[in-house]
């Protein structure tokens, strides 16, 4: 079976360097059980591919603390605000339509539809 080509770069040397520094570092210094580690990880994944506001729409503020924390970062400062593959999210691309993004993440925003908000708001 033919996979179809990836329009999703790989990561650039930098990239996986710092996310091989990322990940050692949290697993050596991590105290917890291994799926808030593992996800954790995926976050971080998640953050180069689709960029940091696509993640603060699919995560809670204290879930995005909790994950900077273990893996000792900042994810605004560690993200491009969008990546090579934040239309993939429906939270982010309906988030796009309003005029205030944070307005958006937090419900205030009373132009989206109810069934949109939910897909914004997690």
């Amino acid at each position: 079976m033919v996979k179809p080509k990836s329009n999703t770069p790989p990561l650039t040397s930098e990239q996986a360097a710092r996310f091989a520094e990322i990940a050692r570092e949290a697993v050596h210094n991590f105290s917890g059980t291994s799926d808030e580690l593992e996800a954790a990880l995926g976050m971080y994944v998640l953050g180069v591919y689709m960029g940091w506001k696509p993640l603060v729409l699919m995560h809670s503020k204290k879930t995005i603390r909790k994950y900077e924390q273990i893996l000792g970062i900042t994810v605004r400062d560690e993200f491009a605000e969008t990546g090579p593959n934040s239309e993939r999210s429906k939270a982010y691309m309906i988030s796009r339509t309003v005029s205030n993004f944070w307005k958006a993440v937090s419900g205030e925003d009373k132009s989206i539809d109810k069934s949109e908000r939910k897909l914004i708001q997690g």
